[in-house]
């Protein structure tokens, strides 16, 4: 193509006509190399972590995983219910008796609320995901396990040799299990960090009506919370009026794995480095409330009616 294009140009006597077929050539170059598929750095191993529950990661992004990586394992958690009430004694160290109970009237009210709503809304961003991606090797080796620190865990993390670990979990990961990975375990953290570490950080962010940090922060693990390096920020439209947490913490997610693949090219590369955070305010959140959700959505209807009338 470039020997044609070279040949044409030097045939040509009229300078105009030359500068036609110089643009004419730049612009199908141009968009070849647009159209032109992603390369396929099949040679990136990765390990997949996420729980028995959340089919939109154990069955979606495994399957984008595996159009653009070597998906070489993927360990699914299925908890004891003991592990809910251990984080339920936490929260309650953490924020006391009163916030307990908000929390608690938060999840039940959530449940006969949205629940029913969201789940679905979910089957259909997984169907459009089974659209987009086809499904994985059936021969991929897979892991049940009651925790990702467990010896079993260890073991099959080890014998797949991963470049990266891919953690959508709620389980804070032992140096065992994150260092094992070449380039190290990577989280899709649903928040801005530092400001919004921890549990539920697009839900802070709306409930501190700090609408400039709902969004997604791709992160390295290490040992503290959602402290490790930053390598990357993605954000989503959504409608705060109508949305749900639950929607857009996943959608600052569904909406941009083009942007995640790329960034995560780049990182086992070695041309993605670290974001510098210094200086700015670093905070540990924890389970949503019942006041701070209606606090949201009462700000969100003002702000909508505000916008309506300006």
């Amino acid at each position: 193509m470039y020997a044609v294009g070279r040949i044409i140009l030097a045939g040509s006597h009229d300078k105009d006509f030359r500068q036609s077929l110089q643009l004419v050539f730049l612009h199908r170059l141009v968009t070849w190399i647009m159209n032109e598929p992603p390369s396929q750095p099949k040679n990136l191993r990765v390990v997949l972590i996420c729980h028995h529950d959340a089919p939109i990661h154990f069955d979606g992004i495994a399957r984008w995983l595996a159009s653009w990586a070597n998906l070489a394992g993927v360990v699914v958690i299925r908890e004891p219910r003991k592990v809910l009430a251990r984080r339920l004694r936490r929260e309650w160290q953490r924020v006391g008796t009163f916030r307990l109970l908000d929390v608690l009237a938060f999840r039940f009210w959530y449940r006969f609320s949205h629940s029913r709503g969201d789940t679905e809304w979910l089957a259909q961003r997984q169907q459009q995901l089974n659209a987009t991606y086809g499904p994985f090797d059936a021969a991929t080796p897979k892991l049940e396990v009651s925790s990702p620190n467990s010896p079993e865990s260890q073991r099959f993390i080890e014998q797949a040799k991963p470049d990266l670990i891919i953690a959508l979990c709620k389980n804070i990961l032992s140096e065992r299990i994150f260092g094992i990975a070449r380039r190290g375990a990577i989280v899709f953290h649903p928040g801005v960090c530092p400001e919004y570490r921890n549990a539920h950080g697009c839900f802070w962010a709306l409930a501190s009506d700090d609408l400039e940090r709902v969004g997604l922060t791709v992160l390295k693990i290490d040992r503290g919370i959602d402290t490790g390096p930053v390598l990357g920020y993605f954000q989503a439209k959504y409608d705060e009026v109508r949305d749900t947490h639950v929607r857009i913490q996943h959608q600052v997610v569904l909406d941009n794995l083009d942007g995640i693949r790329e960034l995560l090219v780049r990182f086992h590369s070695g041309e993605a480095g670290a974001i510098d955070v210094t200086g700015r305010k670093s905070h540990e959140w924890g389970q949503p409330w019942l006041s701070a959700y209606w606090r949201w959505k009462s700000s969100a209807r003002r702000r909508r009616h505000a916008h309506h009338r300006a």
